[in-house]
């Protein structure tokens, strides 16, 4: 099979100066690839600049200009989101990233482009799933404000970007220790979009309990699975076995889009959780086999959080070899590894969604 990444080094112009999010992170990550050899076996998709159309899917007017006039003046947009005069021009190229990476999984790569030449068809190679290395990251942005580190919101504009191109059906996994609010309100009413995200709870921004599961069209289609402090990789991959896998089946999506934030990792200072590497790498090994099994193996996932560069990097690693089917996906989690939290938080969301078209 053949994994792509997005990545440009004009994403570490985005500068946040001492800020927890900063181009460190990606420095650490392109690091990672290269000293592990992983980049090698990967390719490489160049993204192009999302234009004011594709931004608008999402956000309006109003919002577009604020960042573009914030960024001009290097002030931040809210107390957590600084900018700097290339700001807003490298927000309109994270999101074209993530463009660019659905793009790759639906059309294929030019082969020029390619570094193997895998499964090359009149001049393109095919590519059955990406990470978009992209920032700043995006999953906060509401549709009228920036807000938590994040400007634009790329998952979701590239959710409604593949349905411009004829996907019908969009499943958005968000695994970022914190709730993806902005993702949530721009499709909290669509049926077209099964969003699911499994995060700390309480914890910023304060959204994401049971209950939030959608209106009107998209009642039901909108699954929150808040965990206490502390859960680690045999919670998530429980909740991924009990509720996503059979959720994605349901739903059958055309395409799967992960906002992968790293900083649930035990070692990152942002907030308590306790999953590993590994763990990471399982949870995209899971992924990766229900698009395998769902749409022709449509997978793209973009960088959304996780602070510490030591686990961030290392993490990463891990997911690019759950893609490339280096590590086991596990199905089955022994019941003495699982919490008794989550089992209760799972037992609630399957009941809440118990007689709806989903679960």
């Amino acid at each position: 099979m053949q994994v792509g990444y997005v990545y440009s080094e004009d994403y570490l112009e985005h500068d946040t100066g001492m800020h927890p999010e900063n181009a460190g992170r990606l420095n650490a990550i392109m690091k990672a690839l290269e000293d592990t050899g992983i980049i090698d076996l990967l390719c490489p998709i160049e993204p192009k600049l999302a234009s004011i159309d594709q931004i608008q899917y999402i956000h309006s007017p109003d919002h577009i200009r604020t960042v573009q006039v914030f960024s001009s003046m290097e002030k931040a947009t809210d107390g957590d989101t600084p900018t700097s005069t290339r700001s807003y021009e490298v927000a309109l190229l994270a999101a074209g990233g993530v463009i660019s990476a659905v793009d790759a999984v639906i059309d294929g790569v030019d082969s020029m482009d390619s570094v193997n030449g895998i499964g090359s068809v009149d001049g393109k190679d095919s590519v059955d799933s990406v990470f978009a290395l992209v920032r700043p990251p995006g999953h906060h942005a509401e549709p009228d404000r920036s807000m938590g580190f994040c400007l634009f919101n790329n998952v979701a504009i590239a959710a409604r970007h593949a349905q411009k191109k004829g996907l019908r059906k969009v499943l958005i996994v968000d695994w970022d220790v914190h709730h993806s609010n902005g993702t949530q309100n721009a499709y909290y009413d669509d049926d077209s979009v099964l969003f699911f995200s499994i995060h700390q709870y309480p914890h910023y921004p304060g959204t994401g309990s049971v209950d939030e599961i959608g209106a009107g069209e998209g009642r039901g289609y909108n699954i929150n699975v808040p965990l206490s402090r502390g859960a680690n990789d045999a919670d998530y991959l429980y909740v991924f076995n009990e509720i996503l896998s059979p959720a994605a089946r349901r739903f059958g999506p055309d395409i799967i889009l992960v906002s992968a934030g790293q900083d649930g990792h035990r070692d990152d200072p942002m907030a308590g959780m306790n999953l590993t590497s590994k763990g990471y790498g399982q949870m995209a090994g899971l992924v990766r086999l229900l698009a395998d099994e769902l749409c022709g193996g449509k997978l793209v996932l973009t960088l959304e959080g996780g602070y510490d560069y030591g686990a961030l990097s290392e993490s990463v690693v891990m997911i690019f070899r759950g893609l490339m089917g280096e590590i086991d996906a596990v199905t089955e989690v022994a019941d003495d590894d699982i919490s008794g939290s989550t089992r209760k938080i799972v037992e609630a969301v399957t009941e809440l969604h118990s007689g709806g078209k989903i679960l």
